[in-house]
């Protein structure tokens, strides 16, 4: 039907305020956003990358790692945030390369860019680049090279895929300190089945702040700082040799009745009994602990200060509010098993060790298992001047420890320094000729793409990308051995980097050329994008509208909200504060 003016009524489906674009447009203003959020760490890829200096309501981080920046960033782009996801990803499988990931995914985009301006379809774009990633990915496996980790041979290349992770790092100068200790950690995990699969469980990092980096050292077994104590601490054995140990987690403190409890009695004298009955629960749970035989007590939940002087008199050592991570540790480097009652323990569920002592390390006070008889577990103490120098250290080693995990599950590396990333490109080239159509061209686009990480390390070391490249090149197309030759950081020129010990695992390049494309492929295949108002704002539908006029109340009460949220150090719904910005809406802008 027709409107009494002779016009048709408008159909409404969204919301007032909902923001929508689509078709090419969208998509080159999706593909600016992604590179807007590369730009942010391009820099900090290989050995000459910078640090990046992020501060939040929550602190100060300085860090190179591209996982961690990408997750402080808080990049709000809808597309943009599958950049994120991927470096997450490869932050959890692989550990190292996170942020050439990231470039790589986006050069792929950019340099699908024009197709997408001429009107080549989506699909065959995404077809083309699934295909060209695939061949990448075979042509990695055949290029690597195989160790038996058994032998001398592969413990050295074990140490140099950790020192090549190390490399970009803030301790590379420590890598000969360092590579040693992560190997010797992540092998002694190679000897149980499905210790290599709980790496994060089975290896402690513990960060005392004060000293030199030098002083870091790796226990063979547990260690974990002194736990709050109460009087009667002093008292108590510090140091035992083969100690049977009980784990609890059981609260250990006298409890009185609550203050609305109702407890009726015939006769004044009859209320100690009850008194009397508290203290006899407390001193049966403390005489199960000492009857089984155990000479140190450790507890999930409080010990009190009763329980430690009982402890102390009996000349046993006992710990309370032992974090859950640690207990755990000592539960499978000691064999014993975290009892929830104190009734019914037998010396079956007790642990031992072959020496347990409290020493002091800098400021702090730890207690050390060492001698267990299930060698898996190991902890490495970082020391360092500051507490931001400390956890970027612990990042540092939680990649490399990653790599060499990786290294030990495949069994094989390839050389780092763009030598794959230029090999794969020749042959994604050569491979090119043999395609017809358009699907030639975005092969060959894609093969470009992966030169991306050569260049960016000639730019971030300050070099000339193009003469490095070029002479990269002509040595891997004319030069039968010129497969592993790469960028020579130190002297601006090219080497054969895996002689030179420059090796990274294979999984992790496979899985960032894997990652990449399947990232591009996503955000090539979004043709439509739709952003709701935020329904804790009224105002932000006029906001997308563009309307002018006063501000409503709904807006006033959101800033209220704003500042309430940032003082407690959470998200924030609408306008930021004054020099701070953060990466929203299409186009990155």
């Amino acid at each position: 039907m027709m409107g009494p003016m002779g016009m048709r009524p408008g159909i409404i489906l969204l919301r007032e305020g909902t923001d929508t674009s689509q078709g090419k447009a969208q998509l080159i203003s999706n593909i600016n956003a992604c590179q807007a959020v590369a730009d942010a760490v391009r820099t900090t890829l290989g050995p000459r990358g910078m640090d990046k200096l992020v501060a939040n309501g929550r602190g100060v981080t300085i860090s190179n790692d591209g996982a961690t920046i990408m997750k402080l960033l808080e990049v709000e782009h809808p597309a943009a945030k599958t950049l994120v996801d991927i470096s997450m990803s490869q932050d959890a499988e692989v550990g190292d390369g996170t942020t050439s990931v990231v470039l790589l995914a986006v050069e792929i985009l950019k340099q699908m860019k024009p197709f997408v301006e001429e009107g080549v379809h989506p699909q065959i774009i995404i077809r083309n680049i699934r295909s060209a990633a695939t061949i990448a990915v075979k042509k990695v496996r055949d290029l690597a090279v195989f160790f038996d980790t058994s032998t001398p041979e592969g413990e050295d290349m074990l140490l140099k895929t950790a020192s090549t992770a190390l490399n970009s790092k803030l301790i590379a100068s420590h890598q000969d300190l360092f590579a040693p200790m992560i190997v010797d950690a992540v092998k002694s995990l190679s000897a149980d089945v499905d210790g290599l699969d709980d790496l994060r469980g089975m290896i402690g990092i513990k960060k005392i702040p004060g000293g030199d980096v030098r002083q870091s050292f790796l226990v063979k077994g547990v260690a974990f700082k002194k736990t709050f104590s109460y009087a009667g601490f002093e008292q108590m054995t510090k140091q035992f040799a083969d100690p049977k140990i009980l784990l609890l987690n059981v609260e250990l403190e006298l409890k009185n009745e609550k203050e609305n409890a109702e407890v009726r009695i015939e006769d004044p004298s009859q209320y100690q009994s009850i008194v009397d009955a508290e203290w006899q629960v407390i001193y049966d749970k403390l005489d199960s602990c000492v009857d089984c035989g155990a000479n140190i007590v450790l507890s999930k939940l409080p010990i009190g200060d009763l329980a430690t002087q009982y402890f102390a008199d009996r000349g046993l050592f006992c710990a309370g509010r032992v974090e859950d991570g640690d207990l755990k540790r000592v539960a499978k480097a000691t064999g014993a098993t975290i009892q929830t009652s104190t009734n019914g323990i037998f010396e079956g569920v007790l642990g031992t060790c072959g020496k347990f002592e409290e020493k002091q390390v800098g400021d702090e006070r730890f207690n050390l298992f060492t001698g267990c008889p299930n060698d898996l577990t190991s902890t490495m103490v970082l020391r360092g001047g500051s507490e931001q120098f400390i956890a970027e250290s612990e990042r540092s080693i939680h990649d490399a420890l990653m790599v060499v995990k990786r290294s030990l599950k495949s069994r094989s590396v390839v050389a780092g320094g763009g030598a794959v990333e230029l090999e794969v490109a020749k042959h994604l080239r050569e491979h090119a000729l043999s395609i017809d159509g358009k699907g030639q061209l975005i092969v060959n686009a894609f093969a470009k793409a992966l030169e991306i990480v050569p260049r960016q390390l000639c730019d971030n070391a300050g070099f000339d990308p193009n003469d490095i490249l070029s002479a990269l090149r002509r040595k891997h197309t004319q030069d039968a051995d010129g497969k592993w030759f790469g960028v020579d950081i130190e002297n601006g020129d090219i080497m054969d980097t895996f002689e030179k010990g420059i090796w990274e695992p294979s999984d992790n390049k496979s899985n960032s050329l894997s990652s990449a494309a399947e990232a591009a492929g996503v955000i090539l295949s979004i043709d439509e994008t739709v952003i709701n108002p935020r329904s804790q704002d009224p105002g932000a539908a006029n906001g997308m509208m563009g309307g002018g006029g006063p501000k409503p109340m709904g807006n006033m009460m959101g800033g209220a909200m704003d500042m309430v949220n940032a003082q407690k150090g959470g998200s924030r719904s609408g306008n930021l504060g004054q020099g701070v910005s953060y990466m929203k809406g299409r186009g990155g802008g």
